[in-house]
């Protein structure tokens, strides 16, 4: 009769012990930790990753780029130097020689000379250095080929549509950019217009092919 109670009493225990699991167990709710999560939430981006473009790296000098070199403080007359860069990135001075250009902004290219000349040729000297215009092409099947001006920030599509834009016959897929220094980029301007980051900037001295399409 003892073993009976006490079997019943250990009984009664655990279902009450089980109960109260079953109460806890379905008021409880998991709360979410972002971290662990199957369907994290995507980072954020931020800039302008689309174009890739530099305002740095568009303020420095290239191959082609027109220089006037202005030196005054001399008491003798200098007439301002212009030359083109070379293909090896150079201008050729007078008494100096070949000075780097290309990579350099205007400040850093007139440091360089005045470094040059001052002290060994001359005592007080200012420098000025300036470039011309810069330009890119555009060319085949847009309604407006040829010269353009290089104003600021430019990319394929912008650079196609100053050009008057695309004629009837413009295969929008095929678009070449060939940078200065020879290098080709191929350009689906269809999908660059949804997708910014496939439409690479245009550089000063750049050409942008547009061919036509094969009916």
């Amino acid at each position: 009769m003892k073993f009976f109670w006490k079997a019943s009493g250990l009984g009664f225990f655990a279902c009450g012990l089980l109960f109260t699991g079953v109460i806890f167990t379905g008021c409880y709710s998991p709360s979410i930790d972002p971290i662990f999560s199957d369907t994290p939430t995507p980072p954020v981006m931020t800039g302008s990753p689309s174009t890739g473009y530099s305002v740095a790296e568009v303020a420095r000098f290239h191959v082609g780029d027109s220089v006037t070199v202005t030196l005054t403080g001399p008491p003798e007359t200098i007439e301002p130097h212009v030359e083109p860069i070379k293909e090896d990135g150079t201008i050729t001075m007078p008494n100096i020689g070949h000075v780097p250009a290309v990579g350099k902004t205007a400040g850093e290219l007139q440091n360089e000379i005045y470094d040059l000349y001052v002290p060994k040729y001359y005592r007080h000297l200012t420098v000025t250095v300036n470039t011309g215009d810069r330009v890119y092409y555009v060319t085949g099947e847009v309604k407006q080929p040829g010269r353009q001006l290089y104003v600021g920030q430019m990319t394929v599509t912008k650079a196609i549509t100053t050009a008057g834009d695309f004629t009837d016959f413009a295969n929008h897929k095929k678009v070449r950019l060939i940078r200065a220094n020879g290098q080709t980029i191929k350009v689906n301007c269809d999908k660059a217009l949804q997708d910014p980051s496939q439409d690479p900037s245009v550089y000063p001295n750049d050409q942008i092919q547009v061919p036509r399409k094969i009916w």
